[in-house]
Order: structure tokens, then sequence, then C-alpha cells
């Protein structure tokens, strides 16, 4: 056991756990902040940071570190839905496009940013329990017990412990956090990267039971991922290749492109479930997707990541500086982060249903593709610059859908 005590600890050290504990250290905190992975290194994702989420990386002084190098912005999006192609921009914030670096690249910055903010970082440290008691022994939650790897197990002392280890995440699980507004997992993903594939923009394509998607990345390589229902996942278990090449071939433009490229590393899964997860108790709070996760058709899992970890870092400093107890405080971060996502994680789950679109939707989809406006605004909801709900509710998009 060391003899310091620390103001928080970080578990998980990613997308939310890195720039929390950077932001507490910026704040004056003392911050530990561990993971179990070493930097660099990869992890299932989208990689894609919308207009929102660079603002973040901007206002942290961190963009030019993610931009840097052979990196593409990505200004268009596109969404093939057979019989008619919607292609806008999904500027906003100040920015004109998005980017999506590898996790190896993103990671990496992030954990080096709170290092330089004067938190402690451990990598390689594996969690093996929460500690709590204190006076009163009421069960909150006061710091953690671990190991690096071969080392001797330590016991780490903080005025609160926030969990940002994922979906998975053993301080959600240990501490019982509950969830609400859950739904099941919706689609199965598989993902690789390709060489001369040669997209420059954001590309997906839409069909019957199926959704597949390309977009640059570093190295000049190309993400193409491709989903179907979970009603199918066990099926295509066994062959997750055949199922996955079978799917690009519904887009035969697509399929001719990827039979001159190369195919660089193994293909890679995931299914998510949906769900909101109290995110605070007794000494304890949760961050990133820790605390809240839904499908990433929409590819918003990292800003949301990081629009977590400054509303988390807010409402744990408040407290940590007396400015509001911390129960007042914690409970306007969990409705603050609800309110902000609620509306995408609806229309997220709607799209990744992966249902074809009634006669409705399919003439509201012909009215955004008449005007360049209307096709921007598409984009920028899915980027998460627009609430869905002001863009549809449009009583121009309603008069020219008739």
């Amino acid at each position: 056991m060391t003899d310091k005590t620390y103001d928080a600890i970080v578990v998980g050290a990613r997308c939310a756990g890195a720039p929390t504990a950077m932001l507490l250290a910026r704040r004056g905190h003392r911050v530990l902040l561990v993971d179990r992975a070493r930097f660099p290194s990869d992890t299932v994702s989208t990689h894609l940071i919308h207009p929102p989420g660079l603002a973040a990386l901007d206002r942290w002084g961190l963009l030019s570190r993610v931009t840097a190098g052979d990196l593409p912005e990505i200004t268009t999006y596109s969404f093939d839905l057979g019989p008619v192609t919607l292609a806008g921009s999904p500027a906003g914030y100040g920015f004109s496009g998005s980017y999506a670096p590898r996790r190896t690249v993103l990671d990496k910055i992030l954990v080096d940013a709170a290092s330089e903010a004067g938190v402690d970082v451990r990598e390689g440290f594996s969690v093996d329990e929460l500690v709590s008691g204190g006076e009163g022994a009421d069960g909150t939650v006061t710091g953690i017990r671990g190991r690096e790897h071969d080392r001797h197990q330590v016991t780490e002392h903080a005025r609160v412990v926030i969990g940002a280890d994922g979906a998975h995440s053993f301080v959600a699980r240990t501490v019982g956090a509950a969830s609400y507004a859950e739904k099941p997992k919706l689609q199965a993903s598989y993902y690789t990267y390709w060489s001369g594939l040669g997209f420059e923009h954001f590309e997906a394509f839409l069909r019957p039971g199926r959704g597949f998607a390309g977009w640059p990345t570093n190295d000049g390589l190309t993400l193409l991922i491709c989903s179907w229902p979970m009603r199918e996942a066990d099926a295509h278990h066994t062959d997750a290749e055949g199922a996955y090449l079978a799917t690009i071939a519904m887009a035969p433009a697509l399929a001719e492109r990827t039979a001159s490229a190369t195919r660089v590393e193994r293909l890679l899964g995931a299914a998510v479930p949906n769900y909101f997860r109290t995110p605070y108790g007794p000494g304890w709070a949760l961050v990133g997707d820790a605390g809240y996760l839904k499908d990433f058709i929409t590819a918003q899992g990292i800003q949301d990541g990081f629009q977590d970890a400054e509303l988390c870092a807010g409402a744990v400093d408040e407290a940590l500086t007396g400015k509001r107890p911390f129960e007042e405080a914690m409970r306007d971060y969990q409705e603050a982060r609800d309110g902000r996502v609620r509306e995408m994680y609806e229309f997220t789950a709607d799209f990744a249903n992966l249902d074809p679109p009634t006669p409705d939707m399919q003439q509201m989809f012909g009215a955004i593709a008449q005007r360049q406006e209307t096709m921007d605004g598409f984009a920028r909801v899915v980027a998460g610059v627009t609430a869905p709900s002001a863009f549809f509710s449009d009583p121009a998009l309603h008069r020219a859908a008739g």
C-alpha cells in the first residue's frame, strides 16, 4: 500500500477515461489513471470523430496532434439507399468535416496528454477489486486494489473512483450500477482495413437487412464495415468472412473496387447492447461506455466519450472543491448527459434495426435528395451536429415530402 491518497482514480484510459483524468488534473487535482492495456494499443472502434468531438479536442489543445500526418479530412457523408443517394456535408462547430484516426494513434495521444497534465498514469495495471469502508463503513468506495502484471498487489485510495472501463465495466458491475432505457443488441458488425480502396469520404450503403460503409483512416487505409440484424448473427458466425463479402456484393460498384484492393488485417466483429446506467453513487462515478452505450451505426462513441468526460470532470471538480455536494453535482451530470444523448439514442436504434424504409420514409428521403441544403442537414444529423427532431420537423422538409 502506498501512502498517497488521490483526489480521483480513473479506471480505463481510452476516449473517456484519459480526458476525464486530464481535465481533473488541469484543475489541480491529484489523479491516478490505470488501464490493463499498454499504449499504443488497438481496440474495436468506428474511429470516426464528428465535428462535436473535434471541437472538444480543439478545446483541449490536442486537435493538431490527432489530425497531423496523413490523416485525411472527411467532408462528405454519402448514403446510398438504393433508389436514391444522399450526399451532404457534416460541417458544424466551426469544422468542415470529420476525421477517423486509428485508435493506436488517438488513444496514445490522449494518454500522453493526461500524463503531461500531471496524471499518474499506470499502464498494464489490472484492478482486482474496489476498496470500500472508511468512517462509518457505509460501503462508500474509497479506492482500488490491483497490480501491474507480475508485481505485488497494491492498494490506492481516492476520494472518488471513476469507472471508464467500457461496456463490461468492472466498476459498474462491482457497485451494482442500475441500468435503464435498455435495448437489446440490434446488429452484428464486422470490419477490416483495405489498402488501395481509395475512399475519400464517408460512404454508407443501406440494403434490405444490411448496412455497410467505409471511410479513410491513417496510412492510406480504408475501414470497411458490414452489418446484419442480430437475428442472423448465429447463422453467419461460423462464416463471417463469407457474409462480409456477400454484403459488399450487394453494391456491385463497391464489389468491383474491393476486387482490386488488398485487405491488410484480420476481420474484427462486434455487437453492442444499448443502455444507460446510473453513473454515480457513494464514492464512485461512471463515464463513457461504462455509463451509457448505443449501437455504433451512427459512430457517436468517441465524441460521446469526449463530451461525457467534460460533464463528468466538471461535476467531480465541483464536488472535490466543495462547491456543491457530491450527490447534487453528479445528479446534474446524469441529467445533462441523458438530456444531451437521449434523442440520438432513439434515432440510432431506429437506424440499427436495418428495417427497409416505409413508403413514407422513402418519400421523405426522396424529398431530402432534391436539395443540397436538406442533404447537408441529414448528414449533420448523423454526425450529431443537428438534433433529429430539429431536422425532421422542419416544415419546409414536410412540404417538400408532401
